[in-house]
């Protein structure tokens, strides 16, 4: 247009145009790549979104547990059905390698916090800790850490082995 008749347009005038013809009821905004959508900035939000809320890292846990040296301390974890149909969730004791294993419909936050309180609550007096990963299903850890009365930590992020007795029980 500048080459051909020597007049330019700078591009905010262009859009400035297209937002007066929206608020009037005009159409011209369908037009443009985004259909004048807000871009949202993939900050903390995006991040912050699968995190889970207050949880321990195993750091914190006691070195008792490392030495696998009394009953009660666990590892949980859950196993996914095939085509994601169902989902198993896993108790094992460190020491004694004793396991418990409940089929759950999902693995959904509720209904796996659920399953753990029915699993656990036989053997609460001897609950010491709970080891999990990151998963999204163990979000309400403060609600099995209540009800057993136990305390809870979390693996570091994509540190399996910090859990491998869970993780490589056949």
């Amino acid at each position: 247009m500048k080459l051909d008749t020597g007049i330019y347009v700078v591009h905010e005038t262009i859009y400035r145009y297209i937002y007066y013809n929206k608020a009037n009821g005009g159409k011209l905004y369908t037009s443009l790549r985004h259909k004048n959508k807000k871009y949202h900035k993939r900050s903390n939000d995006y991040k912050a979104k699968g995190t889970i809320i207050d949880r321990v890292m195993i750091d914190k846990r006691p070195k008792i547990v490392e030495e696998k040296s009394r009953i009660g301390d666990l590892e949980i974890d859950t196993v996914i059905g095939k085509n994601h149909i169902g989902a198993l969730v896993t108790v094992v004791d460190r020491k004694s390698k004793f396991t418990i294993i409940k089929n759950v419909p999902s693995k959904e936050a509720r209904i796996v916090t659920q399953a753990l309180i029915e699993m656990l609550q036989p053997i609460k007096a001897i609950t010491h800790t709970i080891t999990s990963d990151n998963g999204k299903e163990f979000a309400y850890h403060k609600e099995v850490a209540a009800a057993l009365n136990a305390d809870f930590y979390f693996a570091n992020p994509y540190h399996s082995w910090e859990r491998g007795l869970n993780e490589h029980m056949p």
